[in-house]
């Protein structure tokens, strides 16, 4: 029994790990539903949307405040998650890397550090916009 228990353990150490590892989806490929974007709950798309419209929105002046309110938005996002099955899965591609690029620019040292990682989240839109709808 001791020895089941403690594989339950681990098993859900090294699951929980590999979610909070980037490295573990840098390389993950996101796959269209039948050649078609996969459809995000209505919960959940103002989040992404607002998100997107302050990213278009900033002004390469406060990149803090700007990570502030990515970040925001992406805990309102997560909270309104009710998705299940193969589209919870594809968003889950796409929004653990773009989370790292969030804390990524809260963690930027400077304003050069910054402006990569913002090219970055553009391109992490470009790829949301072209998988999910």
């Amino acid at each position: 029994m001791k020895n089941l228990i403690m594989v339950t353990i681990m098993s859900l150490a090294l699951f929980t790990m590999s979610c909070n590892d980037s490295s573990s989806h840098k390389d993950v490929a996101i796959e269209l539903n039948n050649g078609e974007r996969w459809k995000v709950n209505a919960e959940m798309t103002p989040f992404i949307l607002e998100a997107e419209n302050i990213l278009n929105e900033y002004s390469d002046s406060d990149y803090e405040e700007l990570a502030e309110q990515l970040e925001d938005q992406n805990k309102r996002l997560i909270k309104s998650c009710t998705m299940s099955g193969e589209s919870h899965d594809e968003l889950h591609k796409w929004l653990h890397p773009h989370m790292q690029l969030v804390k990524a620019l809260d963690d930027a040292k400077n304003k050069e550090e910054a402006a990569l990682i913002i090219s970055d989240l553009k391109k992490s839109f470009q790829t949301y916009n072209t998988y999910f709808r």
